[in-house]
């Protein structure tokens, strides 16, 4: 953002930078809760953030509606073409200030059917409320005028403007044209077809726009085959290139589905002190409202309970009759006339999902504003839940994790993280070697390290933690306790081991253990650590193994003991190192003849 204008919109940063790189349509909004304008975007983070990030090269007008903006709202799509198309219904809605050239600007078209004797079938963009039947918008007119085009070969239909009053037809005002003599009419202005026969066409016509056209598609594909049976094999490719036109008009949009209309849709996502439930608005198959309310938990309510309350206020405040309700779960409730419907497939369910997405999107806006507002929001909310969780008396500000490692028992070592209000504090992490144990005993190592560990920090009267994690199951987990006890520690610290099996956690003395939620942060928080003690282990183990290995390949050298492999190591780091040395840097370390050795021994056999 601009610096000269970060009085104008530095609270919106945070809006800014978190919104999902997805195509979408996005509303400012100003201080009095107007939307003055609405875009669309096939990147929403990057769209908004352009009109931020290069305020100083935009024109005047737009420096000045970034100036109003006090909010900005977001709805996100599945595709460019939804956001085309929401856009649109938007603007005609809410008329933006900030959108008058837009809204006067190309709109997307309907296919018409008249209210009219003998209805003419056509497009249009104007749409006039006098009994007419429309269908659409359709943001690809190509597709429109294919379905058209289709509508024109299956069933001949007039394109004239005349009345074709009964009266008028009895009196014989009126002639056939040419379209009659051509095949694409069938003359009733002569009365040489009925209203009756005519009518029928049009009820074909109107599931055919629907969606209903599985009955055409046969009817086309015997066509083509009539025609590629006769050689006329241009005529049967026209026919394939609409069947594959109507194979795309099939996959209907998720916001323009002519089917679908007069509906509400209810979609929720709650977490452990809040809910967030998401509302679309679908008119005539569009979108054309969409809104997101948060609730505080009070008595710990069931999402339904919660669905339900945001259902009857959310209908209430928007003056609602949708005859049907579309929710992800039953809920409890009846309301007289409505339908509540939980979708299972179809065009429904995608409407649901698409619900799903905004309020996920929704929230994690939200707690990323928090974050960034206050840093310690997050790791406060997973704290408190731990403590939750894990029946803590008081919360694991500090917590430590053990692990062991060794090969068969050769170099055994071990480590520990430690994690400060739910970060990791590197600073903290230790490396032990141990001392005491011989073979592989991950039991007695863990009851080693513990010991070393608790008992500096007692003596250096270092903080203790609230939460030890122990890798590992009973085993590991009596080892530990057996240490604490000896120094005086028990029941001054919650000490748990966990089993990597099923994701057990094992509390002293409980022969039974307990599995927390998968999906919780808890979970994820402790996982975190025992991989992270694991990972920091293998890497010690690895570099002691390493320079091990270094060492009793240098003392196979005759003639080269103890000091000389210290010296060499001290110096070159690896025996990759020393073997590329020269003569002369291995005599300044360990003098001519001992460097002499080492240099033969490596470049003998080359």
């Amino acid at each position: 953002m601009a610096k000269s204008l970060n009085k104008y919109f530095s609270h919106l940063e945070s809006i800014v930078r978190n919104l999902p790189p997805k195509p979408g349509v996005y509303q400012f909004l100003d201080d009095k809760n107007r939307i003055i304008y609405v875009g669309k975007a096939k990147n929403l983070k990057k769209r908004v953030s352009s009109y931020f990030s290069k305020i100083n090269s935009i024109s005047g007008k737009m420096q000045m509606m970034v100036r109003r903006i006090a909010d900005i709202r977001t709805i996100v799509v599945e595709t460019e073409q939804d956001a085309l198309l929401l856009e649109n219904n938007l603007i005609k809605k809410y008329q933006p200030h900030y959108n008058v050239a837009l809204k006067d600007d190309k709109t997307f078209p309907w296919i018409c059917i008249k209210n009219e004797p003998f209805p003419r079938v056509f497009p249009t963009r104007t749409v006039i409320r006098d009994g007419s039947s429309y269908y659409g918008p359709y943001a690809n007119v190509r597709l429109m005028n294919t379905l058209l085009d289709l509508i024109r070969q299956l069933y001949p239909l007039r394109t004239c403007n005349l009345n074709l009053t009964e009266k008028n037809i009895q009196a014989k005002k009126f002639k056939v044209c040419l379209e009659y003599h051509l095949g694409n009419c069938k003359g009733p202005c002569e009365g040489l077809q009925t209203s009756g026969d005519y009518d029928l066409s049009i009820a074909s016509i109107k599931e055919i726009i629907k969606g209903n056209i599985l009955s055409v598609v046969r009817q086309l594909k015997d066509r083509m085959m009539e025609y590629a049976g006769r050689m006329e094999f241009e005529k049967a490719h026209l026919i394939k290139e609409k069947l594959d036109l109507l194979d795309k008009y099939q996959s209907k949009s998720t916001v323009v589905n002519p089917s679908i209309n007069n509906v509400d849709v209810f979609a929720i996502l709650p977490d452990e002190m809040h809910a967030y439930v998401n509302f679309m608005k679908v008119m005539n198959g569009a979108i054309i409202q969409v809104h997101t309310v948060e609730l505080v938990k009070k008595l710990d309510e069931t999402p339904m309970e919660l669905l339900e309350i945001a259902i009857m206020d959310i209908r209430q405040r928007f003056e609602s009759e949708a005859p049907e309700i579309l929710v992800p779960f039953k809920v409890g409730f009846k309301l007289p006339g409505v339908i509540v419907t939980v979708p299972k497939i179809g065009d429904k369910k995608k409407l649901l999902e698409l619900s799903e997405r905004n309020v996920k999107y929704y929230q994690m806006e939200k707690e990323k504003q928090k974050e960034l507002v206050d840093p310690d929001h997050r790791s406060n909310r997973i704290l408190n839940q731990m403590m939750k969780d894990l029946r803590m008396t008081e919360i694991p500000v500090q917590i430590e994790c053990f692990d062991n490692s060794n090969i068969q028992g050769a170099y055994p070592v071990a480590a520990m993280v430690c994690f400060k209000n739910a970060r990791p504090d590197k600073n903290e992490y230790r490396h032990f070697n141990i001392r005491t144990v011989e073979g592989p005993d991950d039991f007695a190592s863990m009851e080693e390290i513990i010991h070393r560990r608790y008992k500096r920090l007692l003596e250096e009267e270092a903080s203790l933690p609230q939460l030890i994690i122990i890798d590992g199951g009973k085993g590991q987990l009596s080892a530990a306790l057996k240490s604490l006890d000896n120094l005086g520690l028990t029941g001054k610290m919650t000490v748990i081991g966990i089993a990597k099996k099923l994701e057990e956690i094992y509390y002293p003395n409980d022969p039974l253990p307990l599995y927390i939620d998968k999906k919780s942060e808890t979970l994820k928080l402790i996982q975190h650590m025992r991989d992270e003690a694991h990972r920091f282990g293998i890497t010690h183990h690895r570099r002691k193994r390493e320079k091990g290995g270094m060492k009793a390949m240098l003392t196979e050298i005759k003639g080269i003991g103890y000091s000389n492999n210290q010296l060499l190591l001290r110096k070159f780091k690896s025996v990759k190192n020393i073997r590329e040395a020269s003569l002369e840097d291995l005599s300044e370390v360990i003098g001519k003849s001992k460097g002499k050795i080492v240099f033969e021994y490596f470049h003998q056999n080359q």
